[in-house]
């Protein structure tokens, strides 16, 4: 029996890495894309050859539909050559950009911006990955805690992630004829480079973050790795149109 294949955009860093490597320990091989970081592509496809997976990275910017035409075609001679297959089994939305204002501040350019990574990106690129996705497969979004609760100065990033929220529940509608499960993920704070690496590199904001939190502390990626890996395994396919939140518990 073949292993499964992820595709995991935004795979060369933080929680899309930890995601990866986490999915090649249960035995998924997986495709990565990077934005910028090819070389820290290449190290996540090394560090899942050595745990006895194949891999592959491609370059995608998912803000780019325009450039989403290219990527399929290359995304489909990988499968060929790496992997005698025509499609995969998961896709993770998982590629975003830290960008954070109060509502009154927000510039149009920084809108678009989140609105293209986040919102217009995943929608159409999901949509044009259908015909690669297998029956019974699986598609996982990202969300966020912030669209749950609601510090200020996160007014347009939250929206992009409510947005995602809505569209789960209806790409799982529509997709399930299919088999396909689509749910969605909403991490917390995390300590990765994410937004800045504030959660991980200033005390003060890890202390707060730990004492608004049931589980007492600030999420690491693999906590978040972890979830990724459960919500895309075969154990989880009755599962769809959820929300679920990775947070230890904040502002509960």
């Amino acid at each position: 029996m073949s292993n499964k294949i992820v595709l995991i955009t935004g795979g060369s860093r933080g929680l899309g890495r930890n995601a990866a490597l986490k999915l090649a320990e249960k035995g998924v091989d997986v495709i990565i894309t990077w934005r910028q970081q090819q070389q820290e592509a290449e190290r996540v496809v090394e560090a899942i050859h050595a745990l006895g997976q194949r891999a592959a990275a491609l370059q995608l910017d998912v803000a780019e539909v325009a450039g989403f035409a290219d990527f399929i075609e290359r995304l489909q001679q990988t499968l060929r050559t790496q992997w005698q297959r025509e499609r995969f089994d998961y896709l993770f939305n998982n590629a975003g950009v830290g960008m954070y204002n109060s509502f009154a501040e927000t510039s149009e350019q920084q809108f678009d911006t989140l609105m293209l990574t986040h919102f217009k990106g995943p929608f159409f690129l999901t949509q044009r990955l259908l015909p690669l996705i297998n029956d019974g497969g699986r598609i996982l979004n990202v969300s966020s805690g912030l669209a749950r609760f609601s510090p200020p100065g996160y007014a347009a990033y939250a929206s992009m992630k409510g947005a995602m929220e809505v569209l789960t529940r209806y790409q799982a509608r529509e997709l399930g004829p299919r088999g396909i499960a689509v749910n969605i993920l909403a991490p917390g704070a995390i300590e990765t480079d994410f937004g800045g690496g504030s959660v991980r590199d200033n005390p003060e904001v890890n202390a707060w973050i730990a004492a608004q939190t049931a589980m007492g502390r600030a999420g690491q990626p693999d906590d978040i790795g972890r979830a990724v890996a459960a919500l895309l395994s075969e154990d989880t396919g009755w599962i769809t149109a959820q929300r679920i939140e990775a947070s230890g518990g904040m502002f509960l």
